[in-house]
C-alpha cells in the first residue's frame, strides 16, 4: 500500500504492506456548507445577542479580537461578509498572540486578506511581555492573576472572531481563549498554563478542567462589557463547516457541539505504531506540533512508538521546554524541576517526559538532529526509514495507525 502523508506543501509517500495498516484516519467527513452563507446567517441570527449590525451602534470605538497565524481561523473570509456592517464605525483590531511572537508581514496579509492595507493603521499585535499595556482584571478561583491588554480591558464593545477545535489541555480552542491567553499578560498565561499539568486538563474536557475554568473566570470578570462572538468550525480541508454567533459563552458551546462532529474519530483499538502529522498552520514549529504528539498518544499502546511528521518550518519555537528536557537525565528530574519552579512552556516538557515513560517518540522534521534529540525525539531522515525501523522493533504482528491531521484529530476508543 502507498500512503501519502502531508509534509509542508508536499506529500511524503511511504510503502507499507496492507496487513500492517490498522487504519488511515483524518477528521470526519461532514456535509459541506456554504461557508460565506453560514457566516452571514450566523451574524444575522445570533444566540442571546443583537445582530452584529445592531451591536455596532452606539460605541465610540469597537475592538475586534482576531487570531494569529498559528490558528486556522478564516478571519479574512469573515471580514468579507461583515465588512459593510462594520466599515462605518471606528474599529480597532488586536491580534490575540498570547505569548507567541507578533505576525510577520506575510502573516498579517494572510489574516486580514484584502483588507490589510485599509486596516493596517488600526491593527495592533498583543505583546504579553509589555507591562505598560496591561490592566489587572481579577484573580481566578485557581489563583491566576488575570491581566488583560488595556485596549481590551478599557473597551466598551468587543467583537471576537475565532475558531473552535480540540485543544490538548484547554479542552477546546475558541471563545474564552481569545482573552486568556489571547490578550493576557505573560504572567497570567504562565499561571494559567501551569494548570495544564493537572490530570483533568485534557482534550475535549471542559467540566472540571482548571485551565478552562480560569478562562471562564476571565470572561466573568468583564461581564460589564458588551461582547459579540463569531465562532467558526472548519472541516478537514479547512473549509467553513459551521458558524455560530452571539453571546460568547452560548456561541462557544454551540461550536463545541459541531466541532465534535468533525474532530473526534472512533478507533476500534490502540496500535503498536502511530504516525501523527502536524499540518499547516500547526507545523510552524515544534512548540505547536507537539499537539499532534498529544493526540497521537491517545491511539498508542503502552510500549508503542509514536512518529511525529511535521516540517517545523520555523524550528523549535519557544525553546524553554526543549532546554529543560536537554538538561534533565530522566523524567523524574523534569518533574522535580517543574515542581521547584514553573516557567511557561514547561508543561510541554512534562507532557513529552510523561509519554517517554511508556513509549518511544520518533520525528521526521526539518529540525537539526541534535536539537530534536534534546527534545527526547529520535530523528529520522525520512518517514519511510522511521516506519521501517519502528516495524522492525515491534515485530511481525505490529500494526500502524496513520493520523493525517494529528494536531486536530482526536482518537476515541469505541
Amino acid at each position: 500500500m502507498r500512503i501519502e502523508v502531508p509534509y509542508g506543501e508536499e506529500d511524503l509517500r511511504v510503502e507499507i504492506d496492507d496487513d500492517r495498516v490498522a487504519d488511515v484516519l483524518e477528521c470526519n467527513d461532514v456535509s459541506a456548507s456554504n461557508g460565506t452563507g453560514s457566516i452571514f446567517k450566523a451574524v444575522n441570527n445570533p444566540i442571546n445577542s443583537p445582530k452584529l449590525c445592531d451591536f455596532m451602534v452606539g460605541a465610540e470605538e469597537v475592538v475586534f479580537i482576531v487570531n494569529d497565524a498559528t490558528r486556522p481561523t478564516p478571519t479574512a473570509s469573515v471580514l468579507e461578509i461583515i465588512y459593510d456592517a462594520i466599515k462605518p464605525f471606528n474599529i480597532r483590531f488586536i491580534v490575540a498572540t498570547g505569548a507567541h511572537r507578533p505576525p510577520t508581514e506575510e502573516e498579517y496579509r494572510q489574516i486580514f486578506g484584502r483588507y490589510f492595507e485599509e486596516f493596517r493603521p488600526r491593527i495592533q499585535a498583543h505583546d504579553a511581555r509589555s507591562n505598560q499595556d496591561i490592566k489587572y482584571i481579577a484573580t481566578s478561583r485557581h489563583g491566576t492573576e488575570i491581566y488583560l491588554n488595556r485596549l481590551v480591558a478599557d473597551a466598551r464593545k468587543i467583537v471576537v472572531i475565532s475558531s473552535v477545535e480540540p485543544h490538548y489541555f484547554a479542552g477546546y480552542t475558541g471563545g474564552r481563549k481569545s482573552f486568556l491567553p489571547g490578550v493576557a499578560s505573560y504572567k497570567s498565561i504562565e499561571q494559567n498554563h501551569r494548570l495544564a499539568m493537572c490530570p483533568t486538563a485534557t482534550a475535549l474536557a471542559l467540566e472540571g478542567n482548571p485551565v478552562h475554568e480560569d478562562m471562564i473566570d476571565a470572561i466573568a470578570a468583564i461581564r460589564d462589557k458588551e461582547i459579540f462572538s463569531l465562532m467558526t468550525v472548519l472541516d478537514k480541508d479547512q473549509n467553513i463547516y459551521a458558524a455560530i454567533a452571539g453571546d460568547i459563552t452560548s456561541s462557544f458551546e454551540g461550536a463545541v457541539e459541531r466541532a465534535r462532529e468533525v474532530f473526534v474519530v472512533r478507533i476500534r483499538e490502540k496500535s503498536d505504531i502511530v504516525v501523527t502529522v502536524a499540518r499547516s498552520p500547526l507545523d510552524i514549529d515544534l512548540y505547536q506540533s507537539q499537539k499532534a504528539i498529544e493526540n497521537g498518544k491517545l491511539a498508542l499502546k503502552t510500549g508503542g512508538i509514536l512518529i511525529l511528521v511535521s516540517q517545523c518550518r520555523c524550528g523549535v519555537g519557544d525553546e524553554t521546554f526543549v532546554n529543560l528536557l536537554a538538561r534533565c537525565h530522566n523524567h523524574s528530574e523534569v518533574f522535580k524541576e517543574i515542581e521547584n519552579e514553573y516557567k511557561l512552556g514547561y508543561h510541554k516538557a512534562a507532557r513529552i517526559a510523561e509519554i517517554k515513560q511508556w513509549a518511544d517518540i520518533y520525528g521526521v522534521t526539518s529540525i537539526p538532529d541534535d536539537i530534536l534529540r534534546d527534545a527526547l525525539i529520535e530523528p529520522f531522515p525520512s518517514l519511510q526509514e522511521a516506519l521501517e525501523y519502528a516495524l522492525s522493533m515491534k515485530g511481525r504482528d505490529a500494526k500502524v495507525l496513520f493520523l493525517l491531521d494529528g494536531a486536530m484529530t482526536v482518537p476515541s476508543l469505541e
